[in-house]
């Protein structure tokens, strides 16, 4: 299994345009820095335990109460400590998925079963995937639009894959951090089912809303609150700092800025696929903000040599070289993509 590959590595590939991590186009709000900068008079003291302003805050804007939230160093803290807290023996991922889900289960000795996104169902998840559920799985790992596809779930199967995962006694993680880049993000969510379903947990970020990759903050909901408190045993106390706090209940009222970055995702990403079709390489029907695309096997090496930088998907699970995601960015530096892999065509 392969470690710590990500997008983002701006500090190999300096002076590159980073189009390999898919946040915000529209960067960081101001009033996040500005409350990052004024945290630093708190430097001096400890975090405050058990962050309850963040918690209500957060638990304000998902409309949750604040002891269904538990809040990460980043949303792949939070799929660690799940495991550690779990401890499942066995799980279940499709893949090419997010390569965390793996790393956490593997540093709790968890074997791993996979199931295949083939490319000639466009990388969707099919009916079939209930098939794959048996009791003697512990967990399940979704991720809703799919990393690094852009592929969200059919509604009615995730439904079927929650229900039968109950009954099974399965717990299902849905990790939802891109759900804010689709069109109707409320219809794919499964918020509302929390309620009826101790075995859901649901996986959200900072990172990608607010572009606050740099920060590391992210938080998970579930109503099983039995699960919540064993997670917090296996993580470390002042695991998320005073400027993260800050940063994170600074972000929940930007409101206005959220929804001006996803008008700005759903027309670059129509200009970005259009673009990218016309030069030959084949598109993806990604939902999220970033598009998944397969084209030359060099195209990576290509675009670092025009100061682009893209992230070669080769990676993952169940893909290879030539398959790539590029985030959608500003109109203008789409256009600097485009014009890179035009004078490679």
């Amino acid at each position: 299994m392969t470690k710590h590959v990500h997008g983002g590595n701006i500090y190999t590939y300096k002076n590159c345009l980073d189009f390999s991590a898919n946040c915000n186009p529209l960067g960081t709000p101001e009033s996040v820095k500005q409350a990052v900068r004024d945290s630093l008079e708190q430097i001096k003291d400890y975090p405050q335990v058990g962050y309850q302003p963040l918690k209500e805050a957060i638990a304000a804007y998902e409309e949750a109460e604040s002891e269904h939230i538990i809040c990460g160093n980043g949303a792949a803290e939070i799929v660690f400590s799940l495991c550690h807290a779990l401890k499942p023996k066995k799980a279940l991922l499709p893949g090419p998925t997010f390569a965390e889900y793996e790393q956490a289960l593997a540093s709790v000795d968890c074997k791993v079963e996979h199931v295949l996104l083939k490319e000639e169902h466009g990388f969707a998840l099919q009916e079939d995937f209930v098939n794959w559920l048996h009791k003697d799985l512990d967990i399940v790992f979704l991720c809703n639009p799919n990393n690094p596809t852009g592929i969200s779930i059919d509604q009615d199967l995730l439904f079927r894959i929650l229900r039968i995962c109950r009954e099974m006694e399965i717990f299902l993680v849905v990790d939802e951090c891109f759900l804010d880049f689709i069109k109707e993000p409320e219809k794919h969510s499964l918020k509302a089912q929390l309620s009826r379903y101790h075995n859901l947990f649901l996986l959200k970020a900072f990172t990608k809303r607010y572009a606050m990759a740099g920060v590391r903050l992210g938080y998970g909901i579930s109503e099983n609150t039995e699960l919540l408190e064993k997670m917090t045993m296996v993580t470390q106390p002042w695991n998320i700092s005073v400027m993260a706090q800050e940063a994170g209940i600074a972000a929940l009222k930007e409101k206005e800025y959220v929804e001006n970055g996803r008008q700005m995702v759903f027309e670059e990403a129509k200009y970005l696929k259009e673009k990218l079709q016309e030069l030959g390489m084949e598109v993806f029907p990604s939902e999220a903000n970033y598009i998944f695309f397969k084209g030359p096997e060099n195209l990576f090496e290509k675009c670092v040599e025009h100061g682009i930088l893209i992230r070669d998907c080769s990676n993952y699970f169940g893909l290879k070289r030539g398959y790539y995601r590029v985030a959608v960015r500003t109109h203008e530096e789409n256009e600097k993509l485009i014009q890179s892999m035009q004078e490679e065509s």
